[in-house]
C-alpha cells in the first residue's frame, strides 16, 4: 500500500493527498510552486491548501508571498486517525445519548467548544470564497456578529449570498452590529439590511473583517482596488482563537463608542450637510489636581483609612470653601483655573464649521477657484480679512484683530475664527497626498499664515 493510498483511506482527496506528499518533502511553497508541482491551477492549489489548513494539517507562514508547509507524512497520519478517532468518540457518545433517552438538542456552546481547542489560521482566496466563510460565521453565530466594511465593502455584502443569512442572525435573536465607512455611492445599500441591525459610520474605518463570538475572526489581507470588480485577488486570513476574538472585540467596541450613528452620518450624502456629533477635548492633565488647585487644597490625599476625628470634623463645618463659591462667578478665568481652555474649545468648534463650509464648496474644481470662494463668503459673513500669496510658498494670510475693548476674559473669538480656516483648508486637502499644510503664527500685524506645499504641477496651476 502507497503512501497517498494511506492519505485517502484517512479522509483526505487523492489531490489533498497528493499535496501533502510533495509540502513534506519540502521546508516551504508557494501555492504556485505547489500548483507546478501539482500540475494544477493555483486556483485549484489554494482550494486544497484551504481545507488542508481548516482542518489543522497544514500551516502558513505570514510572508509575502504566503509559504505553506506540514510535518512530515507519518506525522500528518497519525494526526488524521487522532481526528478520526475522535468523529467516532463523538459519534458513539451521539448514539449513547439517543439511547438513553437524552434530549439531542442540546448543544455545546461554542464558547465552551472553542477553549477546548488550539488557536487555528487559514488563508482563503477569492472574494467569493471570503463571503461564503462570512455567510457561514452568520449561520453559526449565537450571541454576536461585527462586520467591518471599509468603504465598499456593502457593495460586496450585497452582492453575495452572505446577506441573506446575515439578515437571518439578525432575525433570530443575534446582535449584528456593522461598522462602515460611508459614500454617497453606496449609502443606499446598507436598506437591504434588516432593520434590527445596528450601522454605523467612522472615517477610521477603511480594512475589511467579521467577528463572531468571540471566537472566530476574518481579516482582509487584500482588496482589489476596483470596488465593483469580481475580487479575484482578495485574500483573508481566518483566525479561530479566544484570546485573539477577545482582543479584536476590544478594539470593536472602541471604534464603535466613537462612530456615528448611521442615521445622522448618511445625512451628509442625502442632504448634503454633516450633522454629526463634536467630541472636544477640554484639556489634558490631572483634573483632580487642577481642581484641589483651585479649591486651594495643598495637602496630600491619604494613602490609606485615616481614623475619624470629631474635632477636625466639626471644626470644618458645613460651609461651602471660599474657592468653590467664587468659581461660581461665571469667569473664563473661573473655566481656566479648573482646567478647561475654551480657547482650545472654540478652535475645536470653528474647525468643524470650516469642515461644513469646505463640505458645501466641495464642487469647486480649481484650486484658485475654491480659495477665492472661501474668502468671498469670509468678508461677507464679516469675520475679518484674508489674502494669499505665492511667494516664496503658496500661503494664506489670517488678520484677526482683538477689539479695543476686549478684555483678558472676553470670548477668545478670534480662536473659532482661525480654526475655521483651519479646518476649510484640512478638509479640502485631506484627500491626497499632494499638499502639504503647515500652520505659523502671523508676522506684521498678522494673526497666523497657513501655508500650502503643493506639488509641482499644483503649484503651476495655481500660478497659472
Amino acid at each position: 500500500m502507497s503512501w497517498q493510498q494511506v492519505l485517502v483511506d484517512a479522509g483526505l482527496t487523492p489531490r489533498e493527498a497528493e499535496a501533502i506528499l510533495i509540502l513534506s518533502a519540502n521546508e516551504r511553497m508557494r501555492a504556485s510552486e505547489l500548483a507546478k508541482e501539482l500540475g494544477t491551477t493555483r486556483l485549484d492549489a489554494y482550494n486544497s491548501l484551504s481545507r488542508l489548513q481548516e482542518i489543522g494539517i497544514v500551516v502558513v507562514s505570514a510572508e509575502k508571498p504566503m509559504k505553506f508547509s506540514c510535518d512530515s507524512v507519518d506525522a500528518v497520519i497519525r494526526k488524521l486517525i487522532d481526528m478520526q478517532r475522535l468523529k467516532l468518540k463523538r459519534t458513539e457518545s451521539g448514539l449513547a445519548e439517543l439511547e438513553s433517552g437524552n434530549s439531542p438538542m442540546q448543544k455545546k456552546g461554542k464558547k465552551e467548544q472553542a477553549s477546548s481547542l488550539e488557536p487555528r489560521f487559514a488563508v482563503l482566496k477569492e472574494r467569493v470564497h471570503i463571503f461564503n466563510r462570512i455567510k457561514k460565521m452568520a449561520l453559526d453565530a449565537e450571541e454576536r456578529l461585527v462586520l467591518l466594511l471599509g468603504q465598499f465593502g456593502i457593495l460586496h455584502l450585497c452582492r453575495s449570498d452572505a446577506l441573506a443569512e446575515v439578515n437571518s442572525a439578525a432575525q433570530r435573536g443575534v446582535v449584528v452590529n456593522v461598522l462602515a465607512q460611508l459614500d454617497r455611492r453606496t449609502v443606499r445599500f446598507f436598506n437591504e439590511l434588516d432593520d434590527s441591525i445596528g450601522v454605523r459610520h467612522s472615517d477610521d474605518v477603511s480594512s475589511l473583517g467579521a467577528l463572531m463570538d468571540q471566537s472566530e475572526v476574518i481579516q482582509f489581507l487584500q482588496v482589489e482596488e476596483n470596488p465593483v470588480g469580481r475580487g479575484r485577488e482578495d485574500a483573508a486570513l481566518v483566525i479561530e482563537s479566544n484570546s485573539f476574538a477577545a482582543n479584536q472585540s476590544n478594539l470593536v467596541e472602541a471604534i464603535w463608542d466613537d462612530a456615528v450613528d448611521f442615521d445622522v452620518a448618511k445625512v451628509r450624502f442625502t442632504e448634503e450637510r454633516i450633522v454629526d456629533p463634536l467630541r472636544l477635548t477640554v484639556g489634558e492633565g490631572s483634573f483632580l489636581d487642577t481642581f484641589r488647585n483651585a479649591l486651594g487644597l495643598s495637602g496630600e490625599l491619604p494613602d490609606k483609612d485615616t481614623p475619624f476625628d470629631p474635632q477636625s470634623f466639626l471644626a470644618s463645618g458645613h460651609e461651602l470653601n471660599d474657592a468653590r463659591l467664587a468659581l461660581q462667578g461665571g469667569k473664563l478665568e473661573n473655566l481656566r483655573a479648573l482646567g478647561i481652555d475654551i480657547g482650545s474649545i472654540l478652535r475645536q468648534v470653528g474647525n468643524r464649521i470650516g469642515r461644513e463650509l469646505a463640505f458645501s464648496l466641495r464642487a469647486i474644481e480649481g484650486h484658485v477657484e475654491f480659495l477665492n470662494e472661501m474668502m468671498d463668503w469670509w468678508e461677507h459673513a464679516g469675520l475679518g480679512e484674508l489674502d494669499y500669496e505665492l511667494d516664496p510658498t503658496f500661503h494664506v494670510k489670517v488678520y484677526l484683530q482683538k477689539q479695543e475693548n476686549e478684555s483678558d476674559d472676553s470670548l477668545p473669538l478670534a480662536e473659532l475664527d482661525d480654526g475655521i480656516i483651519g479646518g476649510v483648508l484640512e478638509t479640502r486637502y485631506s484627500d491626497g497626498d499632494n499638499v502639504t499644510i503647515r500652520r505659523e503664527d502671523g508676522v506684521d500685524g498678522e494673526f497666523s499664515r497657513y501655508y500650502l506645499i503643493f506639488q509641482e504641477h499644483d503649484l503651476i496651476e495655481m500660478q497659472e
